[in-house]
């Protein structure tokens, strides 16, 4: 159903949005919903879009900052349904204009807007007034020859095209910033403009930029391939415990010696197994990887070390085990402790021999396999208990190397939950404007019992519950919400614009509770406040009337009624 904007309706109640504002203090942080928001000065934007502009020059300026307010709008298009789902579609768009004043951009004052969803009709025109952009022209750059309010812009059509499901591009037809008498702009689907391409082509990545991508991701693809000759491959990871691990493995890759790998399970066994498998002599050989807890104790030595026909029931022909296969190469037992006594024998002579009899032969074949062990229990524990040979586990434990779990990797969280992305985006064949930062949080202070494969399927989670297009939520990685500590409360907003602390967010039931119960009169509580007020406020009036959200006159009225206007000027 078409809506139109009328000018006489209210359009400056923001109560539903700025409720949405927390700030973190103790954290250092402030959000709008879930994302994460920055306090900056605008002086701070003009000395950086003025170098910009001499360093680029202005159109390829212009698109930097048309793309930067592109990316804010998508974000804020995506909030607007979930701020206001029960609203009609004009209430419901108001949402970008209304946040653009709110983040103290510029104030938006819609003069007509039309929208149709159903048959996709949409024709905007609305004025800017006072565009932090604007000032920036004023200030640093002067009047320029063309509209200046540029990532103003690119966030109007990107929001508005994001909303309306096609694409809308709106034009800043006069411009302060370029000697005009106001800001207006216009927008209308991009087929009603004569030169949509040419403006698209801002939204498009610089030639320069796309070049020198080109020319890195060239470099870090010969990078990779030096990385895959020289075997220096360990999967995602810059965490200082995490290259602790690299530079151990380093030492001991080019060798033959047994490697022990030690820790939680899903913490990424496999992948360092491999990473020290292709930092070795034997890149070029065959990679093992063998699960022992999952296959059945009684043929787990055909499958390690071959079988020959007619050895047991079902043994139709001879075959090699996994220990042949590897020969030459690298093989990879994880949960070795899962080994049953015999194959623990057999594994034994193997490593000590360097040669093995397939089951049910007698011929004797010499192999050459170094062997990477790995468990998630502690083998010198189940040596104690007599699950495991004591002289199985010395010949193992020449090289052990402990693997962090994730939750002491937490700066590797963003390039895993990243990997994991593209993944998930690949096998779903969709596109998710990823972890939402509110989501990111989440994921920097979980506690990961599942480590590395956790994280994978929690990603995988998110992004088959969000839409293309949309930010994956903190709703949509966890079935159940998680419980994580809380390290301090957040302020907010209030209705006057004052900041409220957290902790007094967080006791005003409490406060509420002992008044009702303690049996003090609404006099008093008021008469308590007005007296605490002007303490606090020096005895000043307008100060205090500041402070309680009440007009100096209505204070003082108050004050005189009650008597403690006369009690503050007697003391």
């Amino acid at each position: 159903m078409a809506t139109s904007y009328k000018p006489h309706l209210q359009y400056s109640d923001y109560h539903d949005l700025t409720e949405q504002i927390r700030f973190q203090s103790t954290d250092g942080k402030i959000w709008f919903a879930e994302q994460r928001m920055l306090l900056m000065q605008v002086s701070a934007m003009a000395s950086f879009r003025r170098e910009l502009v001499n360093t680029l020059g202005i159109e390829r300026a212009k698109g930097f900052f048309l793309r930067m307010g592109y990316q804010s709008g998508l974000k804020d298009a995506e909030l607007a349904r979930k701020l206001r789902p029960h609203n009609n579609e004009l209430d419901i768009f108001l949402v970008g204009p209304q946040l653009h004043s709110l983040k103290g951009m510029v104030k938006v004052k819609p003069i007509q807007i039309d929208l149709d969803h159903q048959k996709g009709h949409f024709y905007g025109e609305l004025e800017w007034v006072d565009s932090f952009e604007v000032e920036i022209c004023q200030t640093e750059l002067g009047l320029m020859h063309e509209p200046a309010c540029w990532s103003l812009l690119g966030y109007a059509c990107a929001y508005s095209s994001s909303f309306m499901r096609r694409e809308i591009i709106f034009r800043e037809v006069s411009c302060r910033g370029c000697g005009d008498e106001r800001c207006l702009i216009v927008g209308k689907p991009a087929e009603e403009w004569d030169d949509a391409e040419q403006f698209k082509s801002y939204f498009r990545e610089d030639p320069i930029i796309e070049e020198l991508y080109d020319l890195q991701s060239r470099l870090s693809s010969l990078q990779n391939d030096l990385d895959q000759q020289e075997g220096q491959y360990y999967g995602i990871g810059q965490s200082s415990a995490y290259k602790k691990v690299c530079q151990t493995i380093d030492k001991a890759a080019k060798g033959k010696v047994s490697v022990l790998l030690l820790g939680e399970t899903g913490v990424g066994k496999e992948v360092i197994a491999r990473s020290v498998h292709q930092r070795s002599e034997r890149a070029d050989k065959p990679f093992v990887a063998v699960n022992c807890a999952a296959i059945p104790p009684d043929l787990i030595e055909a499958e390690l070390f071959g079988v020959e026909k007619g050895a047991y029931t079902g043994a139709h022909q001879a075959r090699a085990g996994r220990f042949e296969r590897a020969n030459g190469g690298t093989i990879f037992l994880d949960e070795v402790i899962e080994l049953p006594p015999r194959a623990q024998a057999t594994l034994l002579r193997v490593l000590q021999e360097g040669e093995l009899e397939r089951v049910g032969d007698s011929h004797t074949r010499k192999i050459d396999v170094r062997v990477i062990a790995a468990t998630n229990e502690s083998l010198a524990d189940a040596v104690e208990k007599g699950r495991f040979r004591a002289d199985l586990y010395y010949r193992l434990n020449v090289f052990p190397v402990q693997i962090p779990p994730l939750r002491e990797r937490q700066e590797d969280i963003p390039l895993l939950a990243e990997h994991f992305l593209r993944k998930s985006h690949h096998a779903y064949q969709k596109r998710t404007l990823g972890l939402s930062d509110k989501a990111l949080e989440l994921c920097l202070n979980y506690h990961w019992p599942g480590n590395i494969r956790e994280l994978e399927n929690v990603i995988e989670r998110g992004v088959i519950l969000t839409d293309s297009n949309e930010s994956i939520s903190q709703d949509a990685l966890f079935a159940v919400s998680p419980e994580i500590i809380e390290t301090s409360c957040d302020d907010r907003l209030n209705d006057f614009g004052t900041i409220v602390h957290g902790s007094d967010i967080a006791t005003g039931g409490d406060w509420v509770s002992q008044i009702l119960t303690s049996g003090v009169s609404l006099e008093e509580v008021e008469n308590s406040l007005m007296r605490r007020a002007m303490e606090d406020a020096g005895q000043n009036v307008s100060e205090a009337a500041r402070r309680l959200g009440l007009t100096r006159p209505a204070l003082a009225y108050r004050l005189k009624k009650s008597g403690i206007l006369e009690e503050s000027e007697q003391h």
